[in-house]
């Protein structure tokens, strides 16, 4: 600090006051907090009044999630300075709350750094203010700059005598002083001027003016930037290039997310981040030089330029906390046993199972009118017995017993949905998971096409059984009450039909079960991910969404294959005194197309569509659910594969870290030097005085 500073602090703080007295006064609940924050912190006492100590005052304002990686800890003491009014090495709570309420403003980080550089509270940096804070902080560097330039003297002209520089002044100076800081260095460095730097004089200039900004992989990887081009060292060009996407670097990450996320197979190469930069900005372009620098560095110097990369492959050049995967293990990562597989399979399938349980129990009513009405045959005299959904609800009700009519057969039903559900979710799972790339967490259309047709295909083999039962006994009140007929159950059915017997139909059990699945799971995944825009920004869906997302993608599913439905109902059905006797499949299609028209085809589908839409809602919805409260009890601990990115923090912790990086932004040193010199003087004196 300055002299006249130390001689008049009351100036200071009148300064510091007076910026933040056009503010609203915070309320008793903000005054509450920050008492609580200083109470917390505060661990000196001077005649019975607490203080907060240098150590104590970063504590209580850094983020704690900066991890202190790339900014150092102690560089936050150059806030210290700020708050501490009195210069007495102590912030009181009262400056602790001025400091507080400067944080609310919407140009806090300017007001900040400004408040570093008015060392005299003046209101105004003059040129010796300028130059002694800078000098100060730039001379560890060893990169000299040059405070007589034709750019300093633009911005620092004349007034009343001096130098002087007001607020607004001092925002441009002090976000274009990078770049002049640049270009001052580059030129240090190429002493024959012939517009290069040599691979490590590159790597002293950008560890220098923005080494805060870039994770430790790209740093060390900064000299590989002279492979671009022949002759192995760097133009200017280049410089101001990756200097150019540093200054930009959370457009170029919103550009390679909005490219990302367009993108069919979760890759780009540089054309489409062209193009997309194209479509989302207005007026500026990034440069192709710009655009194949990033590409050097996210794929690692491998021919970036060529090379289509994901998501993942930028992490390290967009998060400066960035750290390669195998440093931030844990522990190394256990094979999984077999065993461990098949107890996490079986897990699986009884949540399949409880949870197709009670879709399949919610829905039954529906599921018995619809093959009541399915059954019907229009051909024969008597056969209509039910004129519509409604009117079948009517007389079921009435004629067969009530409520428990409409539960005929429900049993079989949830003893073989278990299994059922169990294959048919574990199965689309299990080869989705085989054919989602592992670098991008994408999967093709076709591919979900796939894991859902071999998810209906495989479920076969419980379905028709199951079906052929289920349906037996919902037309065996039916048949009770027309023919007189002895009560029928589940066991007589299957003694009937025999092993052979229970898989009749199953052709057209596979030409319904295969494609439902097909376009189910296949539209269940985009109307999570595209509707409901689950991921996006670590959303996870609610209950009334993941219900929404699985009935609305059974619509479709369940409507478009009615006929084959409407067949397989029929041929499973014991057929009456005359009725037609299907053949099989193609015969059942043309002989209902032919005898009943193409209506026919489509009989109880509504019915279907209001049975399978809440079915599968209930059945996809409780078996998230389930997965994600009861997780598997022996599952692994997942390993953390990639370094978190920015986490929420409270804004006015975010603005006075954006202070400290305005300033880093001119020295990536910057505070450092007085920090350093303290701890020297205090390792200099003798121990006791230490203590």
């Amino acid at each position: 600090m300055s002299a006249d500073a130390q001689a008049h602090p009351a100036s200071k703080l009148a300064a510091i006051k007076s910026t933040a007295g056009s503010l609203v006064k915070p309320g008793e609940s903000e005054l509450a907090r920050w008492k609580r924050t200083f109470d917390k912190f505060a661990g000196q006492e001077v005649d019975g009044t607490k203080y907060l100590t240098v150590q104590q005052f970063i504590d209580a304002i850094a983020p704690t999630n900066e991890g202190f990686s790339r900014i150092k800890r102690e560089q936050y003491s150059i806030l210290f300075r700020v708050a501490d009014t009195h210069n007495r090495g102590l912030v009181s709570f009262e400056e602790f709350v001025v400091f507080e309420t400067i944080l609310k403003r919407p140009d806090a980080d300017y007001q900040l750094a400004f408040a570093v550089f008015d060392v005299d509270a003046s209101g105004e940096v003059d040129f010796n203010e300028f130059k002694s804070v800078l000098s100060e902080n730039l001379s560890a560097s060893g990169i000299p700059f040059n405070f007589d330039c034709d750019w300093i003297k633009l911005y620092l002209g004349k007034r009343g005598g001096s130098h002087v520089l007001g607020y607004d002044e001092f925002t441009q100076l002090i976000k274009g002083f990078q770049g002049e800081r640049l270009r001052q260095a580059f030129h240090f460095f190429d002493k024959d001027s012939d517009g290069y730097i040599a691979p490590d004089e590159f790597q002293r200039i950008i560890v220098e003016v923005a080494g805060h900004k870039l994770s430790d992989s790209v740093l060390q990887r900064l000299p590989t930037l002279c492979t671009m081009s022949p002759g192995r060292k760097i133009s200017y060009s280049e410089v101001i290039a990756f200097h150019n996407i540093i200054r930009e670097m959370d457009l170029v990450e919103r550009i390679i997310n909005r490219a990302v996320r367009n993108s069919r197979d979760g890759r780009i190469s540089v054309s489409d981040f062209l193009d997309e930069a194209a479509n989302s900005m207005r007026y500026g372009v990034f440069t192709p030089m710009e655009a194949n620098i990033i590409w050097h560095f996210a794929s690692r110097g491998a021919d970036g330029s060529a090379q289509r990369l994901t998501k993942g492959d930028f992490e390290a050049l967009l998060d400066a906390k960035w750290q390669p995967p195998v440093d931030i293990l844990a522990a190394p990562t256990k094979k999984t046993s077999l065993l461990h597989e098949i107890g996490n399979s079986t897990y699986n399938f009884v949540l399949g199972g409880i949870a197709g349980g009670l879709g399949a129990f919610t829905v039954y009513p529906i599921d018995l009118v619809k093959t009541r009405l399915q059954n019907q045959r229009s051909t024969v005299v008597g056969e209509v017995l039910y004129r519509n959904a409604f009117d079948c609800v009517k007389k079921v009700y009435a004629n067969e017993g009530g409520v428990r009519a409409f539960y005929r057969g429900v049993l079989p039903q949830l003893i073989g949905v278990a299994p059922e559900k169990a294959i048919k979710i574990t199965v689309n799972e299990l080869v989705r998971k085989k054919l989602t790339d592992p670098e991008t967490g994408r999967i093709s259309l076709a591919a979900e096409i796939l894991a859902g047709g071999a998810a209906g295909g495989c479920q076969v083999s419980v379905t028709n059984p199951l079906e052929i039962v289920k349906i037996r006994l919902q037309m065996a009140g039916e048949a009770a009450r027309v023919e007189g007929a002895a009560r029928v159950t589940a066991v007589g059915i299957i003694k009937q039909l025999g092993l052979v017997g229970l898989y009749k139909g199953a052709i057209a059990c596979l030409w319904r079960d295969v494609p439902f699945s097909m376009i189910y799971f296949t539209s269940y995944a985009h109307l999570k991910k595209d509707v409901f825009k689950e991921g996006r920004q670590g959303k996870q869906l609610g209950m009334g969404e993941l219900l929404l997302a699985a009935g609305i993608a059974g619509m479709p599913a369940a409507y478009l294959t009615t006929p084959a439905d409407v067949i397989k109902t029929r041929l499973q059905t014991q057929a009456r005194a005359g009725q037609t006797v299907y053949k099989g499949v193609v015969d059942g299609f043309k002989t209902i197309l032919r005898e009943e028209g193409v209506r026919a085809l489509y009989k109880g589908g509504l019915a279907r569509v209001i049975r399978s839409s809440p079915q599968f809602g209930v059945t996809l919805t409780a078996y998230e659910i389930l997965h994600k409260h009861f997780p598997y009890p022996y599952a692994d601990e997942p390993a953390v594969t990639v370094s978190p990115l920015r986490q929420h923090t409270d804004i006015s912790r975010i603005r006075a870290r954006n202070g400290l990086r305005i300033l880093l932004d001119c020295s990536s040193r910057f505070g450092m030097v007085n920090a350093e010199s303290a701890a020297k003087h205090v390792q200099s004196l003798p121990k006791v005085l230490q203590a």
